[in-house]
C-alpha cells in the first residue's frame, strides 16, 4: 500500500490524492505553522478567561469524561494542576475496558484528588450493540473516516451521557482527552449548541435504537433536556492547544500512578475491543480507523512518521481479536 511520504495517509483513504513527490493533498496544506501557534495561544486564554467567569458556580467546575487511557490521564491532570478547576471525572464502563485502566481510574482520581463516578451500563446490551455493529454498517459513511462503527457506537454513548450529567448538574464544562489529530484547535473551547447537538446525537442514537430499542435512552440527552439550551456546558479539550510530547506524558501519569494495561493493542490504552473494530475496519475498508488521527499528529510534529507507521501499519493481536470476537457471539 501506498502513503503520503510526509504523514501516514494511504491511497485507499477517502478523498485522498498525491503530487508527483508523493505528497498528500492534506500535507500539501502544510503544518504547524506561526498562524496555528497563533490559535493555540488565543484559544488557550478564551479557556483561561471562561474560567475566571465560570468556575466555582457549581460542585464541579468540570465533568472529565475520564477512560482511565494515556491521554484523558494527562488531561483530567491538566484540569486539576495547571488549571486548578474542581472535576469529576465520568467513566464510561463499555464491558469491555481493561482490568488496568479500571485500576488506573481508581489510582488516578485518588492521586489527584478527583472525584470519580462510573456509569455501568448493562452488560448486555452494550455486547448486543457491538455485535451488530461488528456485522452491519450503522452510520454514514463519512463517520467512518475517522473511527470504526463499533468506535462510533461506544464513544457516541460516552458524549451523550457525559452532556446529559453535565446539564443534570449543570457543570460549566465538560472536558476530553482529544489528542491534537483527533479535533482542530478551533474546536477545542466551544459552547455546546443544542440544536447542532440534537442533529448530531440522532445521527447515532436513532440507529443504536434500532438495535438495542429504549435501553440506549439513559446514555443521551432526553427531548426536554434539549429545551435548556442555556444551561448547556462549554466542550473543551486542552491537547489542542497546549504542547503535546507523548513521552513527556508518559513520564508525567506514571508520577501519578498510571500503568500502561499490557492487553491493548498499540492504538488504545484502556480498550479490549479495540483490536477487533480496527481488523474489521481495515477488511471492510482498506483504512486503519485512526490514521487520520496518527497522520495529524504526524504533521503537527509531535510524532514522527516512523512513529506513526509503527501504530497504523502492523496487523492486530489474534489473541486479542479472537477474545474481543468470541465474547460478542450470540451477543
Amino acid at each position: 500500500m501506498n502513503r503520503c511520504t510526509r504523514c501516514v495517509l494511504p491511497t485507499s483513504f477517502p478523498g485522498i490524492s498525491f503530487d508527483a513527490e508523493g505528497l498528500c493533498n492534506h500535507c500539501r496544506r502544510g503544518s504547524v505553522s506561526a498562524t496555528q501557534l497563533d490559535l493555540q495561544r488565543r484559544y488557550r486564554e478564551k479557556f483561561e478567561v471562561l474560567i475566571g467567569e465560570l468556575a466555582g458556580r457549581s460542585s464541579h467546575d468540570v465533568l472529565m469524561a475520564y477512560s482511565g487511557g494515556k491521554d484523558s490521564t494527562y488531561t483530567l491532570d491538566i484540569f486539576v494542576n495547571r488549571y486548578k478547576l474542581r472535576v469529576l471525572a465520568l467513566t464510561f464502563d463499555n464491558a469491555f475496558l481493561s482490568g488496568a485502566a479500571l485500576e488506573n481510574v481508581k489510582t488516578v482520581c485518588a492521586s489527584l484528588g478527583a472525584d470519580s463516578l462510573v456509569v455501568q451500563p448493562d452488560a448486555a446490551m452494550l455486547k448486543r450493540v457491538f455485535g451488530v455493529a461488528a456485522e452491519e454498517e450503522l452510520f454514514a459513511s463519512k463517520t467512518l473516516e475517522r473511527a470504526s462503527t463499533i468506535c462510533t457506537s461506544c464513544i457516541g454513548m460516552v458524549k451523550g451521557v457525559t452532556l446529559r450529567t453535565a446539564i443534570e448538574r449543570a457543570i460549566p464544562f465538560v472536558g476530553f482527552g482529544w489528542s491534537p489529530g483527533q479535533a482542530p484547535v478551533q474546536a477545542s473551547v466551544m459552547k455546546t449548541n443544542a440544536a447542532l447537538m440534537r442533529t448530531t446525537q440522532r445521527a447515532i442514537q436513532e440507529p443504536l435504537r434500532r438495535v438495542a430499542g429504549a435501553a440506549v435512552d439513559p446514555y443521551f440527552v432526553s427531548d426536554e433536556q434539549f429545551e435548556l439550551a442555556d444551561n448547556f456546558p462549554w466542550n473543551v479539550h486542552p491537547l489542542a492547544f497546549l504542547d503535546y510530547d507523548e513521552e513527556a506524558i508518559l513520564d508525567r501519569i506514571r508520577e501519578l500512578g498510571w500503568t500502561k494495561p499490557d492487553d491493548t493493542d498499540p492504538n488504545s490504552t484502556n480498550c479490549l475491543l479495540n483490536s477487533y473494530a480496527n481488523q474489521l475496519h481495515r477488511e471492510r475498508y482498506g483504512f486503519h480507523p485512526y490514521v487520520w488521527e496518527i497522520a495529524n499528529i504526524v504533521r503537527s510534529g509531535a510524532m514522527t512518521r516512523e512513529e506513526g507507521l509503527a501504530k497504523v501499519e502492523p496487523a492486530e493481536n489474534e489473541r486479542l481479536v479472537n477474545l474481543a470476537r468470541q465474547s460478542l457471539v450470540g451477543a
